[in-house]
């Protein structure tokens, strides 16, 4: 899609019109949009794949924006020929070499929009994919101010957010331990639903500690969380990272003209090409993963900014703010251990990314049951203290309540 080749003379130029969809969907992939919805707006726009289909699937969408050749490189060997005879060829996943050849023809897109698109889809596949231990997903949606922040602190599995008797006037949304939920209450026996409305004032009433109620503390937070991030070398790890990748992919590069010369045979260019390989897929994964706290931290820096700002104009909060609460709070654990070694499941502990802790709560976040009745009025559920019982009973000794 978007280049046109000539077998003549084996070379691909660029089809105008199929171009401008590539445009349009690399476009709208770097504006957020999903590869499913850029398929639906490219079927509703008329516009047809390169095999003349007018369905678009995702794998399509998702293909066009893994390819390379967009920015004008080729990566060449992706298959290889495991039967001459059959012709059957299969991914190449290491078997063969593979030559990657930069500004090998006239790009579609500028190399910063692929570059921008490719780190989205990092994002993206990260969040999907699950863990080699224990096959746990990992963390993906932010969709509430509360997920993934909360932690229980008995079984330290996370909360996730409830409905409790929903479409009735007693509706409740609480937040509860995923081990008690999903495995049962046996392997958490000790955790309990907090309301989040619970949550939220708890946070207020922490906040307004740090802004009215103590301004050294403030200060210290605030000082504190400037030097934490002023103190990282996230940039000066990943500079090294950038200069070892260039060094290795320099050192295969030199093994390739040796092996090309015949300087070296075929086995031993298939040892060192493997070691090498290896070693940049290490780099490669430890560069992902420091672009990735980098850019958190670029964020934090903003954060911290706006969160300035929000003191010296608001002060203290009136009311839950997710915006400041995300800018400040790293976790928050629910439940724990009161002062005399009891277990508290409505102890909340807000862990501040500072490091500074602040323990609210217990028993005013308690859920209350909306049928409860007070011990004064136990006596009116005696038949004996109702008239009416009595009448309609055809023994009113003691016996009968």
């Amino acid at each position: 899609m978007g280049y046109d080749y000539h077998p003549d003379d084996k070379t691909i130029t660029v089809n105008p019109q199929e171009a401008e969809i590539v445009r349009y969907i690399f476009t709208r992939y770097t504006e957020g949009a999903g590869c499913m919805v850029i398929g639906k707006e490219l079927e509703n726009l008329g516009y047809k794949t390169k095999r003349g289909s007018t369905h678009w699937a995702e794998s399509t969408i998702v293909g066009i924006i893994r390819n390379e050749k967009y920015k004008g490189d080729i990566l060449m060997g992706k298959t290889f020929t495991v039967d001459p005879i059959s012709k059957r060829r299969l991914n190449n996943f290491g078997e063969e070499d593979k030559f990657y050849i930069k500004q090998h023809h006239e790009p579609i897109i500028s190399e910063e929009v692929f570059e921008k698109a490719q780190e989205i889809l990092r994002r993206r596949s990260r969040a999907r994919k699950c863990h080699v231990e224990g096959g746990k997903r990992e963390k993906f949606s932010r969709q509430y101010a509360f997920s993934c922040m909360l932690e229980c602190g008995f079984c330290g599995g996370t909360l996730i957010r409830r409905s409790w008797h929903a479409g009735t006037k007693h509706q409740k949304t609480i937040w509860q331990c995923v081990t008690s939920t999903k495995k049962g209450k046996v392997n958490c026996p000790d955790s309990k639903g907090i309301p989040e409305e619970a949550i939220e004032k708890a946070f207020v009433e922490s906040y307004s500690l740090l802004c009215d109620n103590d301004k050294d503390v403030l200060k210290e937070f605030l000082q504190r969380m400037e030097q934490v991030l002023s103190s990282s070398n996230v940039n000066k790890q990943l500079a090294k990272v950038e200069k070892d990748i260039s060094s290795m992919q320099q050192k295969r590069s030199k093994l390739v003209d040796l092996h090309l010369d015949g300087s070296i045979d075929k086995a031993t260019y298939q040892e060192k090409s493997a070691e090498i390989n290896s070693n940049l897929e290490q780099l490669e994964s430890e560069r992902e993963g420091l672009l990735q706290m980098s850019d958190d931290e670029k964020d934090n820096r903003r954060r911290l900014l706006e969160f300035k700002k929000t003191l010296e104009q608001n002060g203290a909060l009136e009311k839950f703010n997710r915006y400041v609460f995300e800018s400040i709070v790293e976790k928050v654990i629910v439940g724990g251990t009161d002062d005399a070694g009891n277990k508290d499941p409505y102890k909340l502990t807000f862990i501040y990314k500072t490091g500074f802790e602040d323990n609210r709560g217990s028993t005013k976040f308690k859920l209350q049951r909306k049928c409860k009745t007070t011990k004064s009025s136990s006596g009116e559920l005696c038949c004996n203290a109702s008239d009416e019982v009595q009448k309609s009973c055809s023994d009113t000794s003691v016996n009968t309540c």
